[in-house]
């Protein structure tokens, strides 16, 4: 049986005053239709029912599907009352049939919980033989007490499955903003970091190459060239603490796990003039005595502020590290403007020996520049190569001169997780799935229900003796002169006590209903019939008196 998982121990206070309400209304429902039935029995239309409420009221909750059963139960044994087959058990059965909907997720168990009911409805039916209209109960009264309220039941709990949904989906969307703007402070910490790395460590290495060109100056005492030497040293120390400064805080923001497409150092950083070109980087090195050859080709097209702000980062970060790991080496920088690209290289010689500056950084704490800056070109849609060339070393970029729109519009919203797009596809497919049952349940009931309605119908109307034609019916007379009196059919669902009547012997009785009343009992007509010839008729009434 299906059933719904609960916690074990001694069930909430809640749940047993809803439990004991649920059953006082049914046993009020139980007590009003024993008072009401013609003669009933204390034991079966009133004891019985009882107890088995208690039982199935409080096991709906673990076991509903085996709930739904034994109150199924109940309207079966009320379908062997000779005098109605309705009870008021069908209430408790619709009840509990909701409850069986809103308590178990799954369909397949709790459908085959309701057809095994029906099953049984209609294995009784034919086992007691029981009249027509006990079968129209049984097929449309029972079914629907059946189906329905467990359609209503799905319903319900599908719609408090979406509330649900919604509002975890609201918790995790405002856990989600939380963390984006984590990141954004975090990412805020990067382009700092990027900013610091690509002004500050340029200016430093210009000073830290200006101070190693004061101490091999001619002019100056060794007292004087220990001051240049100093300042060197401390330049380069400046130099690896902002190294671990900027390590620092791109480790952080990996930890983060930045959202690719926030692109590092989109703003000015502060010592970093706000619009300052290619051309005064440029002016400002060959002035601290840089050995830089340039050139631009191509019209000067228009760009984009970010493509402008990243050929300016490419060149920044291409002199500084000349500076550092091939100082006195000669500068070879090449702006080229295509029609919808810009191509940017710069080439340093092998160092030539004569000056030293800050020494290279130790392993696992330097090459942050380069990988900044290749983050920032793939962000802008560029690329980035980067080399030994001719003895010396080559970074080239290609820039596009427009943003790509997916950079542009990072800020807008993404597409949901792959997480979050499984769930809501789940529970989008839960609620068609409940939508075309509580379509299709109620065409395959009346697909059903209606062909047998029509068949009984047509039973019952096929099977009527007029009494103007009883009357005409003499004994003794054959069948072929008494045909055109008889109707098409016999009527198939006689009772027991018409069917044991005593009869004349060597004789076959067939019934005939005296109306065509389909709502309605009437009695039946018997004509005894030796061979072909009629013995002998009588009426039969439908109830046992």
């Amino acid at each position: 049986m299906p059933h719904i998982r609960t916690h074990l121990g001694t069930p909430p206070a809640r749940h047993v005053l809803v439990d004991v309400a649920l059953w006082g209304t049914l046993a009020a429902a139980t007590v009003y239709g024993f008072r009401d039935a013609g003669a009933p029995s204390p034991f079966l239309d009133l004891l019985l029912p009882l107890a088995v409420l208690a039982v199935a009221v409080p096991l709906s909750r673990p076991r509903p599907g085996t709930a739904v059963v034994l109150v199924n139960g109940l309207c079966a044994l009320g379908l062997a009352d000779a005098a109605t087959p309705a009870n008021a058990q069908v209430l408790s059965l619709a009840a509990l049939s909701f409850l069986l909907g809103a308590r178990v997720a799954e369909a397949r168990g709790p459908l085959l919980v309701l057809v095994g009911c029906l099953a049984v409805d209609v294995a009784m039916c034919a086992v007691l033989r029981v009249q027509p209209v006990w079968w129209f109960y049984t097929l449309a009264v029972l079914p629907a007490a059946l189906l329905l309220p467990w359609l209503a039941g799905r319903y319900v709990r599908g719609r408090r499955e979406l509330v649900r949904e919604g509002w975890q989906l609201a918790r995790r969307l405002e856990e989600r903003q939380h963390l984006v703007a984590e990141r954004a402070r975090l990412a805020e910490r990067a382009d700092i970091a990027a900013d610091m790395h690509d002004s500050l460590g340029h200016a430093l290495s210009l000073v830290a190459l200006r101070a190693g060109a004061l101490e091999l100056s001619p002019d100056l005492t060794d007292r004087d060239r220990a001051d240049p030497a100093e300042l060197r040293g401390t330049v380069a120390d400046a130099v690896e603490h902002l190294r671990e400064t900027v390590a620092v805080l791109h480790d952080d923001a990996r930890d983060a796990d930045r959202q690719p497409g926030t692109e590092p150092g989109t703003r000015t950083a502060a010592g970093d003039p706000a619009h300052d070109t290619v051309e005064d980087l440029v002016a400002r090195a060959v002035a601290f005595g840089v050995p830089v050859r340039w050139e631009r080709r191509g019209t000067d097209p228009a760009l984009s502020p970010l493509v402008e702000r990243g050929v300016y980062r490419i060149v920044q970060e291409a002199l500084t590290n000349a500076l550092k790991h091939a100082p006195g080496g000669a500068i070879r920088l090449r702006i080229t403007h295509r029609t919808d690209r810009t191509h940017v290289s710069v080439v340093n010689d092998a160092p030539t020996g004569t000056v030293t500056t800050a020494e290279g950084p130790p392993p696992g704490i330097g090459g942050r520049g380069l990988t900044g800056l290749r983050e920032r070109v793939t962000v802008l849609g560029g690329t980035l190569r980067t080399g030994p060339y001719e003895g010396g070393f080559r970074v080239t970029a290609d820039l596009p001169h427009q943003v790509p729109s997916r950079t542009r519009d990072r800020g807008a919203a993404r597409e949901p997780s792959p997480e979050s797009a499984r769930r809501l596809a789940a529970v989008r497919g839960a609620a068609r799935r409940r939508y075309a049952a509580a379509i299709a349940a109620p065409v395959v009931a009346a697909a059903f229900f209606v062909p047998a309605a029509v068949l009984l119908a047509w039973q019952l109307t096929t099977s009527a003796l007029p009494p103007s034609s009883f009357a005409e019916l003499t004994p003794g007379r054959p069948r072929t002169e008494l045909a055109p009196l008889l109707p098409d059919h016999t009527y198939p669902y006689p009772p027991d006590h018409a069917r044991s009547a005593p009869q004349p012997p060597g004789t076959t009785c067939e019934f005939y209903r005296s109306g065509r009343d389909l709502l309605d009992e009437v009695d039946l007509y018997r004509l005894c019939w030796s061979g072909d010839r009629l013995v002998a008729k009588d009426t039969v009434p439908m109830k046992n008196r």
